[in-house]
């Protein structure tokens, strides 16, 4: 544990430029897809739902949102030792989410407008929404006397190919469990201002709103290209990607639980509050939902942490890498067991509901 008393180091690329978290297969990542087959795509069965959309996206609800306050203009040194080490992991990682949304959605508006305009305006839009979170966040780290190189991110990163279809599932959850996420921790705040530890949670309400249009865009996508929700396969996958987002998020979280308690939040009640809402949001697009109400459903998920836990507080040594593998080998099989066990429960169906209020 970092003594509380002093001020953590970062690896640095350059003074205050810090070196990128190493990319494991929880971190934030970066995406590409066949824009070919993205601009051959038929909207026409929902074009009214995405050119509404569109008509959101111009109007730009938050262009004056994002301007720091005075409250910034001040030390932060009283946030220091470990709950400054976590903060500042909280931030990078958010930024690097946020700029990898960017990327994709930008390069997508460039390679689409000239075979489907109205998609691709919506990408450049969207990409203008996630720069700014970005960009935010990264003057955020300056704060604490770090930053991120974006462009050495640009250009260092892995990029993970994605189908269009896969990017769809992918995106839809991460911008609707962002908005979960982003007013869970408004409304604890605004409740309890007394942990408002910085004041970049006070923008937290209008933000998460990008990210609820950005979702319901994705949204009028799918239900625009009916075949990638309607066949067993859709749902296969959409089981794979609720699974995945869910268990990145829990195991992310409860290793990272000291800096919800900085906030007085428990990670893990808030979690599973994050889990759920996301859960019943999904239903509204999804032909199925997990079954996160299930006894056994989060008895998996915190079976999993506590391995994940294993692994990343093991002790360091100068061990050769085979045999470190070799000693994390029981946690990470636990952790597939346990994924395996959790992706086999009977799901909630969710398509007999399409069209209803819920």
């Amino acid at each position: 544990m970092v003594d509380s008393l002093k001020k953590p180091g970062f690896e640095e690329m350059r003074p205050g430029v810090k070196v990128p978290a190493k990319e494991t297969i929880l971190t934030p990542r970066f995406y590409t897809t066949d824009f070919d087959e993205m601009a051959k795509m038929d909207i026409s069965v929902n074009e009214d739902e995405l050119r509404a959309i569109l008509e959101e996206f111009r109007t730009d609800y938050n262009r004056h949102h994002f301007v720091r306050s005075e409250e910034f203009n001040q030390s932060w040194d009283h946030i220091d030792g470990e709950s400054r080490q976590l903060f500042i992991e909280f931030l990078e990682r958010s930024c690097t989410a946020e700029f990898s949304g960017f990327l994709l959605y930008k390069e997508l508006g460039r390679r689409l407008k000239d075979k489907n305009p109205v998609l691709a305006e919506c990408f450049t839009l969207m990409s203008r929404d996630e720069a700014r979170h970005a960009g935010f966040l990264n003057k955020a780290l300056s704060d604490f006397n770090m930053s991120l190189d974006l462009g050495f991110l640009t250009k260092s990163r892995s990029y993970t190919f994605f189908k269009p279809k896969f990017i769809f599932y992918a995106t839809y959850l991460s911008e609707k469990i962002g908005y979960w996420r982003y007013i869970k921790i408004f409304r604890h705040l605004q409740a309890h201002p007394e942990n408002r530890i910085y004041p970049i949670f006070s923008f937290f309400e209008n933000w998460c709103q990008d990210e609820n249009r950005h979702g319901d865009f994705f949204d009028a996508i799918m239900k625009a290209q009916p075949s990638i929700l309607n066949d067993w396969k859709a749902r296969l996958w959409c089981r794979f990607f609720l699974l995945s987002v869910f268990a990145t998020m829990y195991l992310n979280d409860l290793q990272r639980s000291d800096f919800y308690k900085a906030l007085g939040i428990n990670a893990r009640d808030y979690d599973i509050d994050v889990i759920r809402e996301t859960n019943a949001t999904a239903g509204r697009v999804f032909p199925l939902v997990l079954n996160v109400d299930h006894p056994d459903f989060f008895r998996l998920m915190d079976e999993a942490a506590a391995s994940y836990l294993k692994i990343v507080n093991a002790p360091a040594s100068n061990e050769p890498k085979p045999l470190k593998t070799l000693k994390r080998l029981p946690h990470i099989l636990s952790i597939g067991v346990k994924m395996l066990q959790l992706y086999l429960m009977k799901p909630i169906d969710t398509a007999h509901l399409e069209g209803t209020v819920r």
